[in-house]
């Protein structure tokens, strides 16, 4: 049987510690998302000036880069290429860059999710964040 990493919860307060230091820095409001492998929310935390469907948004990239095992932006990118069929794609809800798959040993444990600022931005912020663990 094979074995897969976890993420743990100072696993996550640590990568949402970095993300948000990332995020400060830049004078950026966004909201940050952090899911396990299945897509579900382990951490969600709003800045201060951040708008409030951010909250909904970043969740949403966060999900679809954890199930789809690859950043969120792939989606995006085949939807603005014609594929817009995929638009229909269930329990696929992020569709927008800024959704961030965590990667351990070439399995995925996670995503992170930011919504707030330009969508090259917020997947900036994910990757500072997923740099800390």
């Amino acid at each position: 049987m094979k074995q897969q990493a976890q993420l743990e919860l100072q696993d996550v307060k640590r990568i949402a510690a970095a993300a948000e230091a990332h995020a400060l820095q830049n004078g950026w409001a966004v909201t940050i998302a952090v899911v396990d492998a299945g897509g579900h929310l382990l951490w969600l935390q709003r800045l201060d000036g951040a708008a409030p469907i951010s909250a909904q948004i970043a969740p949403a990239k966060a999900q679809t880069a954890a199930l789809g095992r690859r950043e969120s932006k792939a989606y995006e990118d085949m939807i603005n290429q014609g594929r817009v069929s995929f638009l229909s794609a269930p329990g696929l809800q992020g569709l927008l860059e800024g959704g961030v798959p965590i990667l351990v040993d070439g399995q995925c444990v996670g995503a992170v999710g930011v919504s707030g600022v330009k969508s090259s931005e917020d997947v900036e912020i994910a990757r500072a964040g997923i740099a800390a663990l």
